[in-house]
């Protein structure tokens, strides 16, 4: 699909999300992050923090929680990978405080 990047998250659990997406938005150990499709090739370290995957066309934003890892990205994929990570959806409050 033109004007979208392949975006992969994986933990030490498994996949937790692969999709084509607009725009995502990583917590770099540096400050935060935006890939858009075409990005150079870049690789950095994540800390703890909220990734959001803008999917295509004005469709909704996806977030995930890492706990720090690595990131990969290529001019068409962008490859998380996560020490640990959940869907935001999956989120509890209890589970929440205890991270």
């Amino acid at each position: 699909m033109a004007g979208t990047i392949q975006v992969d998250i994986v933990s030490a659990e498994g996949e937790i999300y692969s999709g084509q997406a607009q725009m995502v938005y990583l917590p770099a150990a540096e400050g935060e992050i935006g890939v858009a499709p075409r990005h150079a090739p870049l690789l950095a370290l994540l800390k703890a923090g909220e990734v959001r995957v803008q999917l295509p066309e004005g469709g909704a934003e996806l977030s995930f929680y890492v706990g720090g890892g690595a990131l990969e990205v290529q001019p068409t994929r962008v490859t998380v990978l996560a020490d640990t990570a959940i869907r935001a959806k999956d989120l509890d409050e209890a589970a929440a405080t205890r991270l």
